[in-house]
């Protein structure tokens, strides 16, 4: 059973896409235009000319020395000035020497030259067309500098620039700008696109919103409002510092609530619990967080940690000091030795401090972290509650601010956190670049009348599912867990120690798997599929290679076809057999519950409808999960987290419940979200909000193989019902601590990188472009068109001699025209390794380029490095014209994020 929900999360852009057109030199794209117009028409005529010069070449006096010969060099000159398009020093004299030979000639010849002559006198012009235009572009940028979403935006993203732009402003008025500005001119350009064209939330750059699909008509524009909500959150990140300062002082760690690390154990000479490790992530970063890790431990047993586990058998929860007094009555030790010895158990983590950890469910992190300090019922604590009234209250009165006032605010931040910091002891105030997380709201409950989902492109889309499993990097290692377990417990086996089932996994197998793994490439030097490790031989690991090498054998054979065709045809058709084919092979591996996440740009291309697949990901709720704060209140999508809870249920599989896995304390902002599963997975070294009678605790379930099914399933001894982990956060799982890690191996999670074009050879370059034409099936969009090369193929300033910006712009519209590339694009650039060899560096994100623009285009010019660097352009699609959404000011990009629904019944539930 497939079935689409109705749900949508739209992603748009701040500002809509005509606010770039400002930016564009359109007066010196028309020059640029004529002049290769012209060029052309004059090579084309010049090619014609050749053989009459020829000719003329070949009858004058053959004579070694004399006057024929010297007129015979003369046209062998004028001949090959013609050629390569040049004007020769005396065109009259030329013309005439032509005449003299063959007045016929000579004509045609002095007609070439005086239409030469009129191309230097357009090249010429170009100068003033060019320095009109940036005058006017960079007025342009000025004034969009005061567009509140993109400097709202710009003041988080860059503090550093946005401190830059007064002084900018201020000299580019009437200046022309030096290197230094032009700097700040390429950043600037940088954000106006970001604001304009792409759809990434961050800030006010780009705004989300709710909606429904309305399956009565055909018609998918979507109307925004103009009016944008802003919510502002605390970084978890400064939560996390002020914790770790509070716990490092004896006098208020004294004070704290302590607790075991749950899960712990005892077995014969030792004690086994979890231990968790936090790493401190990089605060310069824009976007940063601590990572997690949690690993089984071991202690050796001893009288005093034996009498210590009997306290808390008794007692979950002690105050630290509590907890020192009774180990100095108990052993008659001094203070500072029982201090040593908790300390230590604090550093092993055999002892946390959990209360003031950040819930993943809070709403508000600095109000929970602030009611969690007065629960401690210290007055240390109720003094730093009250200290942090003061970021609140800033946190409260930013969203209503313009942008200088924003700019005090944050300062002002800034400086109330560093004195909490300072009074808390710290040497040196450490906070993250971003302390304040925004989201803009910009809409709820949006109507889309389009049927698309429930008709063609939902089937399109059902059989696009059906091969991502081909793709999915996280299923090669679900089938080796299920392998793994089958191998050790049998099949039809059951374990009932889940953590030492995940402690095997890892010490034993699966540590050393990723570390193979993560060498792998997909495809070898001699372009050939390199298999997946199969260390235990699965069936289910060869079907995986199996279905890739179908897909790649049929990807070569469309490629060679269109090849053949010549490179008019600007697509690519994968058809509904080639696509079951694939899906044939991964059929034994088809998932009982499996919801998936799409992100869709919808547009059109000479009348027909296109759907474009941006990414496709598996797992429940996740278009949605982390903007649930911004619907709480009332409106149109009024308990949003609610909704989502109540689709969860309705697609739960019979006998089986949701349960959402955290991966514990929230070390990202990302990753915070509504409740929105009716039960949560409580690991060793978590603690939970939700009511207990919700919370499954890991010692609750047992791990079980279903021979009927084939297939690795948990289940709760409690409920006596299978259990389905689903994570709702927004670090990818393999950044997850071990344990949750290892149980989103069991569940719908997935991430499917769908590379079409892997292991399909690239064909010949043309002056070092080598092009891919666009990949369909039916409607869907799965591979933009695209153009290869490297650097040292795109036009420089340096290859110009120096004759001036206009020639180096010109250069880049006859790059544009040679290889047909459309005007605006999106540009990857892949740095080169190290000299001597090594593995290059990651690609940048992918940037806007419009080719009418002079500011973009030296913009992008600063992105590349070295001639080395790969670049990849890929067309803007949907482009200007096909763009869906609108608001008063235009037409924005935008993306839908949309949710499909997939049930295989089990043997035992088919009818």
């Amino acid at each position: 059973m497939w079935e689409p929900g109705r749900r949508f999360m739209l992603r748009t852009a701040g500002l809509p896409l005509e606010s770039v057109h400002a930016l564009r030199a359109s007066g010196s794209v028309q020059w640029a235009e004529e002049v290769l117009a012209a060029e052309e028409r004059l090579l084309r005529r010049a090619a014609a000319l050749s053989d009459v010069l020829h000719g003329l070449v070949t009858t004058t006096g053959a004579a070694e020395r004399g006057p024929g010969d010297q007129l015979r060099r003369r046209l062998l000159t004028l001949r090959r000035q013609m050629f390569n398009n040049r004007l020769p020093e005396d065109p009259a004299a030329a013309a005439e020497l032509v005449r003299s030979l063959d007045a016929g000639a000579g004509e045609r010849t002095a007609e070439w030259l005086e239409e030469r002559r009129r191309l230097q006198e357009l090249r010429d012009r170009g100068a003033q067309l060019l320095a009109a235009d940036g005058e006017r572009s960079r007025a342009a940028l000025r004034e969009l500098m005061a567009e509140p979403r993109l400097r709202l935006g710009l003041l988080l993203a860059s503090p550093t620039l946005d401190g830059q732009l007064e002084g900018y402003l201020r000299r580019a008025a009437g200046e022309q700008p030096d290197k230094r500005m032009r700097k700040i001119e390429r950043s600037l350009m940088a954000y106006v696109y970001r604001t304009a064209c792409k759809t990434s939330p961050f800030s006010t750059f780009t705004g989300v919103a709710t909606g429904l699909f309305e399956e009565d008509g055909d018609d998918a524009v979507i109307s925004l409002g103009d009016r944008w909500e802003s919510h502002v959150r605390l970084s978890v990140v400064v939560l996390g510092r002020l914790t770790e300062l509070i716990v490092a002082d004896p006098a208020r760690r004294a004070g704290l609530p302590v607790r075991l690390a749950s899960g712990w154990g005892r077995e014969a000479d030792r004690v086994r619990y979890v231990r968790r490790s936090v790493t401190a992530g990089d605060d310069s970063a824009t976007v940063t967080f601590d990572a997690a890790e949690d690993r089984l431990y071991f202690l050796r047993r001893s009288g005093i940690l034996d009498r210590l586990l009997g306290l808390f058998e008794d007692r979950t929860e002690l105050r630290h000091h509590e907890l020192a007094d009774w180990l100095s009555r108990e052993h008659d030790a001094p203070p500072e030795q029982c201090e040593s010895y908790l300390s230590a158990l604090h550093q092993l983590g055999m002892i946390q401090v959990p209360c003031l950890d950040t819930d993943v469910h809070s709403s508000d992190p600095l109000l929970s972290f602030q009611r969690a300090l007065r629960g401690v019922g210290r007055p240390w604590a109720d003094r730093v509650a009250d200290e942090l009234e003061g970021p609140a209250a800033v946190l409260a009165a930013y969203p209503r601010a313009d942008a200088g006032e924003r700019a005090r605010l944050l300062r002002e931040l800034r400086e109330m956190l560093h004195r909490v910091q300072s009074g808390l002891g710290a040497s040196r105030a450490a906070l993250p670049q971003t302390v304040l997380y925004e989201d803009a709201r910009a809409g709820a409950g949006l109507p889309c009348r389009w049927r698309g989902l429930g008709g063609r492109t939902g089937r399109e889309l059902r059989r696009l599912e059906s091969v991502l499993p081909a793709f999915d990097v996280t299923l090669p290692q679900r089938v080796t867990f299920k392998g793994f377990f089958v191998a050790r417990y049998g099949t039809g086996g059951r374990c009932d120690d889940l953590l030492g089932l995940v402690h095997d996994f890892h010490e034993d197998f699966f540590d050393q798997y990723l570390s193979f793994t993560a060498k792998r490439r997909p495809f070898g030097d001699d372009g050939e599929y390199v298999p997946e490790e199969n260390w235990l031989g699965l069936p289910g690991i060869r079907a995986v290679d199996s279905a890739r090498r179908t897909f790649v054998r049929r990807m070569r054979e469309l490629w060679d076809g269109w090849r053949e065709r010549g490179r008019d045809d600007a697509e690519l058709h994968l058809e509904e057999q080639h696509l079951e084919e694939v899906a044939a092979q991964l059929a034994p591996l088809s998932a009982r519950f499996a919801p998936q996440t799409h992100h869709l740009q919808l547009g059109q291309q000479d009348g027909t409808p296109l759907v474009v697949v941006n990414r496709s990901y598996g797992g429940l709720s996740f278009p949605f999960s982390r903007f649930t704060h911004l619907y709480d209140e009332e409106g149109p999508d009024a308990g949003l987290a609610a909704g989502l809870r109540g689709t969860a249920e309705a697609v739960t599989p019979p006998g089986a419940v949701l349960a959402e896995v955290t991966g514990g304390a929230v070390t990202s902002n990302l990753n915070l979200h509504g409740r929105l599963t009716g039960h949560e997975i409580v690991c060793p070294g978590e603690t939970s909000t939700v009511p207990e009678e919700s919370r499954i605790h890991l010692e609750d379930l047992y791990a079980e193989h279903d021979e009927a099914a084939d297939r690795l399933v948990l289940r709760s001894r409690r409920l006596g019902r299978e259990v389905v982990p689903v994570y709702l956060g927004y670090l990818v799982p393999l950044a997850l601590p071990e344990i949750p890690r290892t149980l989103l191996l069991l569940s719908p999670t997935s991430m499917a990188r769908t590379d079409v074009w892997g292991g399909v050879p690239e064909g010949p370059a043309h002056r070092g472009v080598t092009v891919r034409p666009r990949v369909r099936h039916g409607s869907l969009v799965l591979s933009r068109r695209s153009w290869s090369t490297t650097a040292a193929h795109l036009p420089a300033r340096a290859r110009t001699n120096g004759e001036g910006e206009h020639r180096w712009f010109l250069e880049w519209q006859r790059f544009r025209r040679e290889h047909a590339l459309p005007a605006q694009v999106f540009a990857t650039v892949t740095a080169a390794g190290p000299r001597g060899g090594g593995a290059s560096k990651s690609a940048s994100k992918p940037v806007f380029v419009d080719f009418a623009s002079v500011l973009s285009l030296a913009a992008f010019e600063g992105l590349v490095k070295d001639g080395e660097d790969r670049v990849v352009l890929r067309e803007m699609l949907p482009a200007e014209d096909g763009l869906h959404v609108r608001s008063e000011r235009g037409a924005h990009v935008a993306e839908l994020a949309v949710e499909t629904f997939t049930f295989t019944p089990s043997p035992k539930e088919a009818p």
